[in-house]
Formats: C-alpha cells, structure tokens, sequence
C-alpha cells in the first residue's frame, strides 16, 4: 500500500529491490511501476438558445464536443439530467413549462443519435478521441442532440423565454 496525499493506492508486489555491495562502486536496482485510476472528460460544450423558432417543425440543435475516457475499451456512459422536477428535460419560465429530448451520438457531427432518459446511464459509447480536450487528433468526437417538438412549441406563450439547465455526468467504463 501506498499513500499519495490523502489516497490510498495498492500495488502490484514489486520485484525485490537489490541491494548494493560495498566496493569502489556499488551497484543496485529497483523496480519502478506506475497506474492510474479510470477517468473520463467532457469539453468543449457551449450553451444552446433555440430563439425565434417556427413551431411548424421540431426545433433541434445539435453540438460537437469532446468525451473522452482513458479506460482500454475508451468506453463511457452518459447520465442526462434536467432542471424540471425529479430531473425532467423541461424548460420553465414561473409556471410554464415546456418538454424537450436528448439524444446523444459517439461520433461528431450528427443530428440524431441515442435517446436518453433523466437520471439514467446510457448504454456504453465508445471515445475516439486521443487528447482529453481534442487539442490533438479530432477535434470532436461526440454530439449532443436538444430537440423541442412541434407539439411542445405550439403549447409555448408567445415572446417569453423559457430556459433551464441540462447536466451531463460522463463514467469511464
């Protein structure tokens, strides 16, 4: 066992270190090795205003970003939640309030993907991305996909801005 800071790191038995002799040089060896726990990124987000709508037609908003995993697999899932009550995609103003959906895609540039649930896991995407950021290599490798149906703008009052709040929690698997 092993303690950096305040955690505790177990590790593999280490090769016996060997000792030197002594003489006009000594000579002696240890093993070094390293490991690092699971993690996972998301970047690269960016606000979504949906504005002057028609509410003839869905209005979607898709957005690149950045998940990526350190994990062998780059494997990820992704936990949605939203402002409304008991984590709903809803947007409100006072009393009013608006349904909205989630969907996510493991690849950059789509406009559809995965339906997401609030409050519950994905199923297990996988990251391209190499650089926890997308500094290198791609420079996104996922898509975030917000639609608001044309049944839900038709129930929205007329010049008055709804808004909230959507959390993403991305797990390394």
């Amino acid at each position: 066992m092993l303690f950096i800071g305040s955690q505790l790191l177990f590790t593999a038995p280490a090769q016996a270190a060997t000792q030197g002799n002594l003489g006009a040089t000594s000579n002696a060896s240890v093993a070094i090795s390293a490991s690092v726990p699971a993690r996972a990124r998301l970047s690269g987000l960016a606000d979504i205003a949906l504005a002057g709508v028609n509410p003839a037609s869905n209005a979607v908003a898709s957005r690149n970003l950045c998940a990526w995993s350190n994990t062998s697999s780059k494997g990820y899932r992704i936990t949605a939640s939203g402002s409304g009550a008991a984590s709903a995609f809803t947007l409100a103003n006072a009393s009013l309030t608006v349904p909205y959906t989630v969907q996510w895609n493991q690849a950059s540039g789509q406009t559809s993907g995965t339906a997401l649930t609030p409050g519950t896991a994905s199923t297990t995407f996988t990251s391209t991305a190499t650089h926890q950021q997308c500094l290198t290599g791609p420079t996104a490798s996922a898509s975030l996909v917000v639609t608001i149906t044309s049944a839900a703008l038709l129930t929205m009052q007329a010049n008055t801005t709804y808004s909230g709040t959507l959390t993403l929690l991305m797990t390394p698997q």
